[in-house]
């Protein structure tokens, strides 16, 4: 069976230009509540607020259940493209494909197996285990399906063949029971283009909570470039995660990536709030997403907001840095980057 690299494809970085932007639209469900529920309506209110933020910049689509366009609809205003097909949950980057291209002007995508985030005990993916192939096909895409469970939020990539991951998600036991880091990384290059991986040892600690991915890379560390990586810091020395992220700092600092260079690392400080209604967050700026000329930021109503703000402008001087606040969204189990999955320009 032909691999995408095989035959001539590659993950582009999430900063290559894109041609629009995947969302899927809240339903109700275990995360959300009921129908009529008020957290299903903030939920819905806070992403549409991100996709009207990425719609500045690109083309979006929004994945909507079945009869849930038309509500849909009236909060994301009449510039956003909407399909409807059936969904468990709301985590396109997670469920969705990860596209490829080959500079050639053909557009593929890898689809990675989706089982609930190594099948947590809440978790239903009946419906979401085939969006990947459906947004393909919308997409145009040349489908590879691969044996390899893992999430797009479980991967973070600079273009030149360097794959951030985390050893609690892929070689987790709920997702991959007996593969080796070397049978995975196997699988991560030949479907994604890279030639050398980074492990993380583990993620937040409050990510692996009822409705956390037991560690994605993407709301602890994330490429700006190649050869510049984003690290989530906690400065709070009785925070849990304050060790954590020095253990990561360390680690980056100490790597090469795929060309052999030593990792530049922007060190971005989590914010203040540690803790809402009594439960540990996991509150990161580094859950953002890049697209055409923009950057869409996590904000929490936090005063680190605008120093996040600040550094993201100086990595990304050509781009708008637009914030929406995420505090809901992180409220379900993810950020901003969770939601949304890019579509690269072939």
């Amino acid at each position: 069976m032909n691999t995408p690299v095989a035959d001539g494809f590659r993950m582009p970085p999430e900063w290559a230009p894109h041609e629009r932007t995947w969302m899927a639209w809240p339903g109700p469900n275990f995360t959300f509540g009921d129908e009529g529920g008020e957290a299903l309506a903030e939920a819905r209110a806070t992403w549409a607020a991100v996709a009207r933020a990425v719609r500045r910049y690109e083309p979006v689509t929004v994945v909507t259940g079945p009869g849930q366009a038309d509500g849909a609809r009236a909060l994301l205003g009449p510039d956003i493209d909407l399909v409807e097909r059936p969904l468990n949950d709301a985590w396109m980057r997670d469920i969705g494909p990860t596209f490829l291209t080959d500079g050639n002007g053909r557009l593929a995508a890898t689809d990675w197996v989706f089982n609930g985030w190594g099948a947590q005990e809440w978790a239903r993916w009946e419906h979401d285990g085939k969006i990947a192939e459906q947004v393909a096909a919308l997409a145009g895409a040349r489908r590879y399906a691969t044996p390899l469970v893992n999430e797009g939020g479980g991967i973070h990539i600079d273009g030149e063949g360097t794959v951030l991951l985390t050893e609690t998600v892929q070689l987790d036991p709920g997702r991959n029971p007996g593969r080796t880091a070397e049978e995975v990384e196997a699988e991560i290059h030949a479907h994604l283009g890279t030639t050398k991986a980074i492990w993380l040892p583990r993620g937040l600690a409050a990510d692996y909570g009822t409705f956390g991915t037991r560690g994605h890379v993407d709301i602890v560390a994330a490429f700006a470039r190649p050869g510049v990586v984003l690290v989530h810091t906690q400065p709070d020395p009785d925070h849990p995660d304050h060790a954590i992220c020095d253990e990561i700092t360390k680690l980056l600092r100490s790597a090469t990536d795929a060309r052999g260079r030593q990792l530049e690392v922007v060190e971005v400080p989590a914010p203040t709030v540690i803790e809402e209604d009594g439960e540990l967050v996991d509150y990161s700026y580094i859950n953002h997403y890049l697209c055409n000329d923009g950057v869409v930021l996590c904000a929490f109503d936090d005063p680190r907001d605008e120093e996040a703000a600040a550094i993201f402008r100086r990595l990304f001087p050509e781009r708008t840095v637009t914030l929406v606040d995420a505090r809901t969204i992180f409220a379900a189990g993810g950020g901003i980057h969770c939601i949304t999955q890019q579509q690269p320009k072939v």
